[in-house]
């Protein structure tokens, strides 16, 4: 059984999108946002106190985008991961990593002097230029989706997950209105895949279950 703990639409959702796409097996534990702090026991857990932790027998893993990478190898016959050899290979993984360093990041800064700062410490300007960062690099997906369905290998990948987890933040945050047409449809697609939609739905049970907000974090709200 693969666990994973998570907190409403924060980067575990990555892995929870792959594992409805796999339809694959796995409990979901709900934890408030940030649980660093509000959620003290789980350092017992993972010693940064951030989610996504992901546990798979021995594996413990802590990045979404290898988490990603790791669940579409774990079902090769599915199709969401590309092997070493396809030409398609590289682009493959750039993507993935491109989706948290480069599509991500910026907007984790966007967040911080926007909201987690207090007052005093707050840079709208910072967030600005990380905002405009963010879609300056967001012109990679524009160019690829413009001519292709999906980001590489011709087909739905677990690359487009990881990208697609950095739309969502986007729309979170209030940038999804200046994405590029062929992004704007690209996220369409995606929003409307069937697992997508599960993984939305399993996070809202899940928080109510468990007693958290299905909210995101106010920090994070559209």
């Amino acid at each position: 059984m693969i666990h994973l703990h998570h907190c409403v639409s924060a980067r575990s959702f990555r892995p929870l999108w792959m594992l409805e796409e796999l339809q694959r097996p796995y409990q979901l534990h709900m934890l408030p946002f940030p649980p660093r702090a509000l959620a003290r026991d789980f350092l017992n857990e993972n010693p940064l106190g951030t989610v996504p932790l992901l546990v798979h027998g021995d594996v413990r893993m802590t990045e979404s985008s290898a988490m990603c990478q790791y669940l579409a190898a774990l079902q090769p016959e599915a199709g969401f991961d590309v092997p070493p050899g396809d030409p398609a290979f590289g682009a493959w993984l750039n993507w993935l990593h491109m989706s948290d360093a480069t599509l991500t990041f910026p907007q984790t800064l966007v967040l911080r002097y926007t909201h987690f700062e207090p007052p005093a410490r707050q840079q709208p300007q910072v967030a600005e230029d990380y905002a405009r960062w963010f879609l300056a690099r967001l012109r990679a997906v524009e160019s690829t989706v413009a001519h292709s369905e999906w980001l590489c290998a011709g087909r739905f990948t677990a690359a487009d997950v990881a990208v697609g987890y950095a739309l969502l933040l986007a729309q979170h945050l209030g940038l999804a209105a200046q994405f590029g047409p062929a992004t704007r449809a690209y996220w369409q697609r995606l929003q409307q895949r069937p697992a997508f939609q599960r993984a939305l739905a399993a996070q809202h049970q899940a928080a109510l279950n468990q007693g958290v907000s299905p909210l995101p974090s106010p920090d994070i709200r559209p």
